[in-house]
């Protein structure tokens, strides 16, 4: 399999029924198929029993710590935080990286909503950047050349000369569970003064470089939502090396409540973000399975490559270079003759009980974001015009 985004040799077959074909060549046709959905084949009834047994369900008990204890284990981290989600992860990971109101912090115009909403809930403003075609994350090298043309450092900061912000911080988004290049994000950053936060929240099981994802930034995020390739039901994760940061993420995240037998003393305004015991149960269980799952995934992105090798004016994104991705969600391109397919293909799979989506809205479409400053973002436009979301269970 190819390591990098390519587009396929041409032929002269019907487009949309060749498209159509490919894909049943891979999945099942006699029932309905989920974009993405959990798969539970471990320990997830015992543990989630012994929750119900010993009456340990709420944000105290043993499974939450086993549970961050095995995610420091896979990853690599020094100390992982399970928290309710990675939305909240986020937020949490933006206060304690300092990220002031007013500030600017760089997100890609190609996310999640929730990406750009967590750096709203500091009251800084999102910078939104454009994407490399290559990995579908930022490309540090668009963007150095625009840090170069709009900002300056100074005694305060990194300012953005157009808007005379602070540019505070950096997201890094790994794009449907493929790492970005972020080993020279992480150097654009360094070089700027920015801190550097890795939004990992789809690629638990990818690798760059050898080192899993995550382990780039000062803090990074983690999610483990009912579609993901783990899931606790709904939760998330902050990872560090920084024991302090770690301790202070545990702080907040726990209503930033002094531990002590029966007073309830609150030293700062905190959040309630801790996961349950129950819902850290079941992640720990799914945990487990975690390179099953993987392996699973990457079998069916094998399948899918295979069959759309050779059909004209589509692309399947393949993992990039110096990766292994965990291939949360498959996708086709569409390449700039053949756009005009985007919506009769979702239609037309979405008719036949195959469930597939397009790309996210693109932040700056977005009312609460279209006054956020922004690079020019053609990649990002061109990726929200003719990409789509493939089935991509474990189970397939």
């Amino acid at each position: 399999m190819s390591a990098e985004l390519h587009l396929l040799p041409k032929s002269n077959t019907d487009f949309l029924p060749s498209v159509l074909n490919a894909i049943g060549q891979v999945l099942p046709s006699d029932k309905v198929l989920p974009l993405h959905q959990p798969v539970f084949v471990g320990n997830e009834w015992n543990y989630l029993k012994e929750c119900l047994d010993t009456g340990w369900v709420s944000t105290a008990g043993p499974f939450v710590e086993r549970f961050e204890n095995m995610l420091c284990e896979y990853t690599g981290s020094k100390y992982a935080v399970a928290v309710v989600n990675g939305t909240a992860a986020l937020h949490i990971a933006l206060q304690l990286t300092g990220v002031k109101p007013d500030d600017e912090v760089l997100v890609p115009d190609l996310t999640f909503v929730a990406t750009a909403n967590a750096i709203a809930y500091t009251g800084a403003i999102p910078h939104l950047t454009d994407i490399s075609r290559k990995t579908l994350g930022v490309d540090p090298k668009t963007l150095q050349v625009y840090l170069d043309e709009i900002g300056k450092t100074t005694n305060d900061g990194f300012i953005n000369r157009i808007t005379g912000r602070r540019i505070a911080a950096i997201i890094a988004m790994h794009t449907f569970g493929h790492p970005l290049e972020i080993e020279e994000l992480a150097a654009v950053a360094s070089e700027y003064g920015l801190t550097l936060i890795e939004d990992a929240a789809e690629s638990i099981g990818s690798f760059y470089r050898g080192k899993h994802t995550g382990l780039w930034g000062k803090l990074s995020t983690l999610s483990f939502n009912g579609n993901k390739t783990i899931t606790t039901g709904g939760g998330g994760a902050i990872l560090t090396q920084d024991e302090s940061l770690a301790r202070h993420a545990k702080h907040l995240t726990t209503t930033a409540k002094q531990l002590h037998q029966w007073s309830f003393y609150h030293d700062q305004v905190g959040y309630n973000y801790r996961l349950p015991n129950l819902n850290a149960a079941l992640g720990l269980a799914q945990l487990e399975k975690l390179e099953y799952f993987v392996e699973q995934k990457r079998i069916l992105a094998k399948r899918y490559a295979d069959a759309f090798e050779g059909l004209d004016g589509v692309t399947f994104v393949q993992e990039p270079p110096h990766a292994r991705s965990n291939y949360w969600l498959n996708a086709l391109i569409l390449d700039s003759t053949h756009s005009q397919y985007l919506e009769p293909l979702l239609q037309a799979t979405n008719d036949k009980g195959i469930q597939t989506r397009p790309a996210w809205n693109l932040m700056h479409t977005l009312p609460m974001f279209t006054s956020s400053p922004k690079m020019p973002t053609p990649v990002a436009e061109q990726m929200v015009s003719s990409l789509i979301c493939l089935p991509s269970s474990a189970t397939l």
